[in-house]
């Protein structure tokens, strides 16, 4: 009777223990969602510094019993500058956008909202990124739409445009918005 090898027998327990792995990962309801652990939890602190001359964002803000956007962003970052029209649109229909400027320098910042304008009813400014840590935002933009309570409902990665934004921000915006 023949012995079998162990390295035989290793590549196709493998090659099954992957297929099962793939299979299961296939069933889940979005396989593209990348969920977030702060989804139902208190939104973390936001910074205590702001960009002067502009609003203060302060966590009361976040609390004030109306449904609240906070978007983590950068004048150095391309997507946050293709998106800067939909936050414009989202204050133009009276939703309270909030900013948090993200590892960026103050005067860059400020000159970007000047020359682009501030869609943002306040600002925090997070020049080392370490609001942006306990928030869990990895790169700009990413968008976060908060209940009256100060409750995470959602988090949005990337920049708020074209079909993602229609069909993944949109519908929870409007949901946390009761319309």
């Amino acid at each position: 009777m023949a012995k079998l090898s162990p390295l035989m027998i290793a590549p196709p327990v493998i090659f099954a223990a992957l297929t099962a792995m793939f299979f299961v990962g296939m069933q889940r309801d979005n396989p593209d969602a990348l969920p977030s652990v702060f989804i139902d939890q208190p939104a973390p602190a936001v910074p205590p510094e702001g960009l002067e001359g502009r609003v203060q964002l302060t966590d009361a803000d976040l609390r004030s019993g109306e449904v609240t956007v906070v978007n983590f962003w950068a004048s150095w970052c391309p997507p946050c500058r293709a998106e800067h029209p939909t936050l414009h649109a989202l204050n133009d229909e009276g939703v309270r956008v909030a900013g948090i400027n993200f590892k960026d320098d103050a005067a860059q910042a400020d000159q970007y909202l000047t020359r682009d304008g501030d869609p943002f009813f306040a600002t925090a400014f997070d020049p080392q990124g370490r609001a942006a840590i306990d928030w869990g935002v990895t790169a700009p933009p990413e968008t976060f739409i908060i209940d009256g309570d100060g409750k995470v409902l959602f988090k949005f990665i990337g920049p708020l445009v074209g079909s993602d934004y229609q069909q993944r921000f949109r519908p929870e915006l409007e949901k946390a918005l009761g319309r």
